[in-house]
């Protein structure tokens, strides 16, 4: 067998070294019946796959990752099967304009893509397909070109939710477990599979068209609901009206995970956003969901319903992504805000460009602020070169001729060309060949907006009486905030009577607190807003020493965000007031040992190590939790986790400490 592999292997790949596996076979369809087991970390299959062949051949190929086999008998006569670890070869004399069939069993034990957490004691799983492929968990194919429909039989334990692409058409309670069958009917890249297993509740919306949108959420959290999701709805009615092609899948679902990779994930119907974004009404006022929301829901079309061929096209997906997430919120918020965000984007990619790190936007080692950020300008500038008419015909044109399939960047330049009569040749080469950014399109667009105007003839570099007269004018609150950052040490009490975004920037940039400001600056702690409350504790807890436990006890129920910035804040200053309940010191310090250790959410536990070590607080349960930490499937933590290490080893008590973990561990 070995033998016929290796020659099978050297017919496909050297006889035809140009071609893809596309050229000879297109999958049609992957039905799975799957049993997950959370303590052992592994999934259990049984798989039917259909395929057609498009040119004989003798061997076709699924992406497989250091999986178990079991191939079936009677199911699959006149097939082979070879496996190399990696790909799971099926060998036959196949011939063109045939359809095929084939069934197996598998085992997976995933390293990466499916991920097996727990919230308190409740197991979580979710998945995170692109960058990580599905193959690891799921036979599948890794190449984005090959759309498949893939339906799904998962069978978990009795009280979970469990979440996958598509309409669920079936779910059947037994005793002590529950299958839920889930139907696509339509073809997606594989990298959109996706599955989702907790304990939640959900909230169900129906869109203007009809399409059920499904917002699940943790029990605990039913009064964070509607902030969270707040304008899902509004959002996705504006979506298929302006991209003028139907929401393409049968119902929209979003879930939020614990210590998820990213912001969020466009799979396919069902979108895995991090939990981080499931806030209060007052987190709200701070750090919301809606722009990964939005552009989790722009990339239904956009990078679901068509798809790049290649990562030299990948701006097709994130800029367009980001573009209509735009588009979304100005809908919601309006035209000054659309423009806000333009001009942070642009603040972005004129920072990379100086530090000359700019590429092309056709690059596909591009930055994500290129692909994301630079593409979302392009289609702004593109639209007002051509009109809104003619763009939004070539959208849609260009949606309706690659439905379910793949694109380059020339299958939509080509539509809008058409839709506009108009010759793009030097807009592509401008926003898409050339490196250097077009800064100068992009201010003459921004000063298109009186908004924008009047915040960049703002300047107070230079006090004076216009200056101070500002704060208390009509001009927008980013003016204003502008203002506040260039004449911090000219802040008066009239300052304080604005909008809780101007308040925030007074508490951000007036560290030194004068005495006539300080019952002012007080109200701060009464203000919506989680990020004012942690600055301004802070700050007068410094500048007012002697009024430091009336502030401890104001703050002492605040928690914050998911990664309790108040509350942490808190912990800290209570250790480091002395006269502050003396007595309750240890059990202060043990609540902030407790937020590092395993179990917590990522972010809690970083910003816990990150008062550790500002105190000098770490002792040998918070150490191992770090080390614990480098093993952390959540690249950005295990990161942060073994940089700390590196800084705290060079001094010798920790150094020592560690060393002995190690030995230990042996």
């Amino acid at each position: 067998m070995k033998r016929l592999f290796q020659f099978v292997f050297f017919l496909f790949f050297f006889g035809n070294v140009t071609a893809q596996q596309t050229d000879y076979v297109d999958f049609k369809l992957l039905h799975g019946t799957l049993s997950v087991e959370s303590d052992s970390s592994t999934v259990y299959g049984q798989v039917k796959v259909k395929f057609e062949i498009l040119k004989d051949v003798d061997s076709v190929f699924i992406d497989a990752i250091d999986m178990k086999f079991d191939f079936l008998g009677d199911p699959n006569q006149g097939v082979k099967f070879n496996y190399d670890g990696k790909k799971l070869w099926i060998i036959s004399d196949f011939q063109s304009n045939k359809e095929y069939a084939v069934f197996f069993n598998y085992e997976a034990q995933p390293r990466k893509a499916l991920y097996f957490t727990k919230v308190n004691v409740d197991d979580q799983i979710w998945t995170q397909g692109q960058g990580k492929y599905t193959s690891n968990w799921l036979p599948s194919i890794d190449d984005v070109n090959d759309k498949i429909e893939f339906d799904l039989l998962i069978t978990y334990e009795n009280g979970y939710e469990v979440l996958a692409n598509g309409k669920l058409i079936d779910k059947e309670v037994g005793e002590g477990f529950t299958k839920w069958h889930y139907d696509m009917q339509k073809p997606m890249s594989s990298y959109l599979v996706a599955l989702a297993i907790g304990k939640y509740n959900k909230k169900i919306e129906t869109s203007n068209s009809g399409i059920p949108l499904e917002y699940y959420y943790y029990p605990e959290d039913s009064l964070k609901v509607e902030p969270t999701y707040r304008y899902s709805k509004q959002m996705f009615d504006f979506l298929e009206a302006e991209i003028g092609f139907p929401y393409p899948w049968q119902n929209y679902k979003q879930v939020p995970v614990k210590d998820f990779l990213y912001s969020g994930m466009e799979n396919t119907s069902l979108t895995i956003f991090s939990d981080g974004f499931v806030v209060d009404s007052i987190g709200f006022n701070d750090r919301n969901y809606i722009t990964v929301n939005a552009h989790e829901l722009a990339h239904q079309w956009f990078g679901d319903l068509v798809t790049s061929t290649s990562s030299e096209h990948h701006w097709l997906q994130e800029g367009f992504a980001t573009y209509y997430a735009l588009l979304a919120e100005r809908d919601v918020f309006g035209d000054d805000h659309y423009y806000w965000q333009l001009f942070e984007n642009a603040q972005e990619l004129i920072a990379q460009d100086k530090a000359e790190q700019s590429t092309s936007l056709l690059d596909p080692k591009s930055s994500s602020t290129t692909f994301y950020k630079k593409g979302a300008w392009a289609l702004h500038v593109l639209r007002e070169q051509v009109g809104d008419s003619a763009f939004k015909e070539g959208v849609k044109t260009y949606l309706n001729k690659h439905q379910f399939g793949n694109v380059k960047t020339s299958d939509f330049i080509s539509e809008v060309e058409k839709s506009s009569q108009q010759d793009l040749s030097v807009f592509v080469n401008d926003w898409f060949t050339e490196v250097t950014l077009p800064e100068d399109a992009m201010v003459k667009s921004l000063k298109k907006s009186a908004f924008m105007r009047e915040y960049m003839d703002v300047d107070c570099h230079v006090y004076s009486q216009k200056c101070k007269d500002y704060l208390v004018s009509n001009i927008s609150d980013k003016a204003k905030i502008k203002v506040v950052s260039q004449i911090s040490n000219h802040i008066e009490v009239e300052a304080f009577r604005n909008n809780l975004e101007v308040r925030q920037a007074i508490a951000q940039y007036v560290g030194e607190i004068p005495k006539e400001l300080k019952t002012e600056y007080e109200s701060l702690l009464n203000d919506k807003s989680y990020l004012t409350i942690e600055v301004a504790l802070y700050n007068l807890w410094v500048n007012f020493p002697e009024e430091r436990v009336k502030y401890l006890h104001k703050t002492k129920d605040i928690k914050g965000f998911n990664d309790y910035n108040v509350r942490l804040l808190w912990l800290v200053l209570h250790l480091n007031t002395i006269e502050f309940q003396p007595e309750q010191k240890q059990a202060v310090l043990n609540e902030l040992i407790g937020y590092s250790l395993p179990g917590q959410h990522f972010e809690l536990r970083m910003k816990a190590f990150d008062y550790l070590k500002l105190i000098g607080g770490f002792e040998v349960e918070s150490l191992k939790s770090l080390l614990d930490a480098t093993k952390h499937h959540n690249w950005r933590f295990s990161k942060y986790a073994k940089e700390l290490i590196t800084e705290l080893v060079k001094e010798s008590t920790y150094k020592q400490m560690f060393e002995q973990f190690k030995i230990d561990q042996e």
